[in-house]
């Protein structure tokens, strides 16, 4: 059974009481720009899921009908104990491969972008990760472990990764020894040269300890949360797409074919010899890095969090209830990708007004469409509802964006 589902709810009940108690002791370490990217992020994934995840599957079951050792007793309390631990230790490998190698990073990038760190930050996940992950997972299968305590242990651990993602949970004693915490993930997810590329664990702690990746973090040095080479956009596709766009790059322009077909597994960071183009070297500086912080007015960052809460009515409603078929759900799902996008452009103080009436156009015309549809009126109202919504508000919305920089902060 997939936990997941059940633990939404949670999830975001604890994002809005650590913003609330963040804001109550003058430490929030929430920015709304951020957090929505985040929200966007994990929104996209899990509908992504409902659409790419059906090769891992169909592998899993070929090899756990016709290539496993033994099956398992899924009743017996052994068989779940030894598959939540085995899982994170494959994980850990499967974490790590994904720090170390471009191909894996492509797609693990997505989950370290943000320069905050909170609980939003769990939420941020790749929307490309159900193509490579399974794969580290089949010896799990092999060894016997039955698929649903498969799905179920999986769901247990990355659960339990959420609430490590937060500044506010000191260090925890001799718990610390043993199971990931918040301060060592801390760790995890910052940049700094001796926090950068530890701590790889979900839930134990031990494996890093074990393989030479342990890292304690450090009192005397704050952790500077995000990734080299900023990515300095809140666009949610090219955070999914742009390690995968230097990759294709660097097989394009290589001159030498090795270094061509070496681009995809090569370590993070590396450049080919034969690239024509100069490469910017890593100039990170923990003294003078900033965030990335547009300065935008309060009704574009309101309007952005409207867009979020109706994309995640949406994904609710209709996408994760069954409601639509297979192509609707492309449908659906692409444009909930260009509304990503489109906010993506007010959030990064760029002009957007005219993508934002191409969206809209869009989304009138499949609100009519759907209007003729019987099985889909009710979406059809919710779209032209919206749609209205969203016109009445634009003028307000350009008005503001146009307003000098000392009134926006005001």
């Amino acid at each position: 059974m997939d936990y997941i589902t059940y633990a939404v709810p949670f999830f975001l009940l604890a994002l809005l009481i650590e913003l609330v108690y963040g804001i109550a002791i003058n430490r929030n370490t929430y920015r709304l720009n951020d957090a929505i990217s985040n929200l966007f992020m994990g929104t996209l994934r899990t509908a992504n899921k409902l659409i790419i995840i059906g090769a891992a599957g169909y592998v899993f079951y070929l090899v756990e009908t016709h290539f496993s050792l033994w099956r398992m007793d899924a009743s017996s309390p052994a068989t779940w104990i030894f598959a939540f631990i085995i899982y994170d230790f494959f994980y850990y490998w499967f974490h790590r491969i994904s720090h170390e190698r471009q191909i894996f990073w492509a797609s693990h990038v997505a989950h370290h972008q943000s320069e905050d760190f909170n609980l939003s930050t769990a939420l941020r996940q790749t929307g490309t990760g159900a193509f490579v992950s399974w794969v580290f997972y089949i010896p799990m299968f092999v060894i016997g472990t039955p698929s649903y305590v498969f799905v179920s242990v999986a769901s247990l651990n990355l659960i339990y990764q959420f609430w490590v993602h937060s500044e506010h949970i000191p260090k925890l004693g001799w718990f610390e020894n043993y199971f990931v915490t918040a301060s060592n993930h801390r760790v995890h997810h910052a940049q700094n040269e001796q926090y950068i590329d530890k701590n790889y664990g979900g839930v134990f702690i031990i494996w890093d300890r074990m393989f030479g990746t342990h890292k304690v973090e450090d009192d005397n040095e704050a952790c500077i949360y995000g990734i080299r080479g900023t990515l300095n956009t809140f666009n949610p596709i090219w955070a999914n797409l742009h390690i995968y766009m230097k990759i294709g790059k660097e097989m394009w322009l290589s001159k030498d074919w090795k270094e061509k077909l070496y681009a995809p597994f090569a370590r993070t960071g590396w450049i080919p010899k034969s690239f024509p183009e100069k490469v910017a070297k890593d100039n990170f500086n923990s003294q003078t890095f900033k965030k990335f912080d547009p300065v935008i007015s309060k009704q574009i960052k309101l309007y952005s969090l409207f867009q979020y809460l109706f994309i995640t009515y949406i994904f609710l409603a209709f996408i994760q209830s069954g409601y639509l078929n297979y192509f609707q759900l492309w449908i659906t799902i692409s444009m909930m990708a260009f509304t990503m996008f489109s906010t993506a452009m007010w959030l990064d103080g760029k002009e957007a007004m005219k993508v934002e009436l191409l969206r809209l156009a869009l989304y009138i015309s499949i609100g009519i469409y759907a209007y003729f549809q019987t099985s889909l009126i009710t979406i059809s109202i919710s779209l032209l509802i919206y749609s209205l919504i969203n016109i009445l508000l634009l003028p307000f919305i350009d008005k503001s964006q146009r307003m000098p920089e000392a009134q926006l902060n005001s």
